[in-house]
């Protein structure tokens, strides 16, 4: 799995590619830590080139948003779901605690 990060003037853009799972969740996770070290709280999860996610990535955007939400800080919204990895969201319930948008245009813009 590869993650890369692009600073932007209102939010973060986190694109992964590949399979996040409990083999490469870590690496997803210490990624998108260094964006919230530097004190940035809006973030744009692009999953264009995710082919897969288990409970264990599904346990890192928990995590994050849990972050990004306390004290009300920011949050972290979804973008490129490719209809299998939004079916798993929906499955695990997910789907309500993320707003999810079509391209990563509309979701920048929500900041």
């Amino acid at each position: 799995m590869e993650v890369t990060t692009t600073t932007l003037k209102r939010c973060d853009l986190v694109k992964a590619k590949g399979r996040i799972d409990s083999e490469t969740a870590t690496a997803f996770s210490d990624a998108i830590q260094k964006v919230l070290g530097q004190e940035r709280f809006h973030i744009v999860l692009d999953f264009s080139n995710v082919d897969f996610i288990s409970s264990a990535g599904l346990r890192v955007l928990i995590a994050t948003q849990k972050t990004c939400r306390r004290f009300n800080r920011g949050e972290i919204v979804l973008s490129n779901l490719k209809p299998k990895i939004l079916s798993s969201l929906d499955l695990a319930g997910f789907t309500s605690l993320f707003k999810i948008y079509d391209d990563n245009i509309a979701a920048i813009g929500s900041f």
